[in-house]
């Protein structure tokens, strides 16, 4: 078997596992944006079992907590480990214009849709203009 040697990624390697540390979270890449009356954030969390997947709200901070466990084969010798293990943590304040109540998640193929009403109050609306069909005379 031929293998190739990259000494750059090595110390990538090597540097990566000694400023790794396991306690704390790991990021979760996400996208925000919004869609008609409400805003939709998908965060990605490959490998994650959906029953360790936590979302709350208290207040105006939503709260996005998730573990990924560390697959482990007794015997096995690892020739390397790049898929990060640990726990997942994200933390938004969301502005006074969000329904919390109506705050719904999904979580399929590795990726968490999390979606987040606007209040009706802060809904775009149509003003409706009056017009005055008398105008008054001035007579001078």
């Amino acid at each position: 078997m031929t293998m190739f040697f990259d000494p750059f990624r090595e110390l990538d390697r090597v540097a990566g596992t000694l400023l790794d540390r396991r306690e704390s979270p790991r990021l979760m890449p996400m996208d925000v944006y919004r869609d008609g009356d409400h805003f939709v954030l998908s965060a990605d969390l490959p490998g994650v079992d959906p029953g360790s997947v936590d979302v709350d709200v208290d207040g105006q901070l939503l709260t996005i907590r998730a573990e990924r466990t560390p697959r482990s084969n007794e015997g096995v010798q690892w020739l390397t480990r790049e898929r990060p293990s640990g726990q997942y943590l994200r933390q938004l304040t969301l502005g006074k214009d969000i329904d919390t109540e109506g705050i719904s998640a999904h979580y399929e193929n590795g990726v968490l849709s999390v979606m987040l009403p606007v209040l009706e109050k802060a809904k775009p609306r149509k003003i409706a203009v009056a017009t005055t069909t008398d105008r008054a005379q001035v007579t001078a």
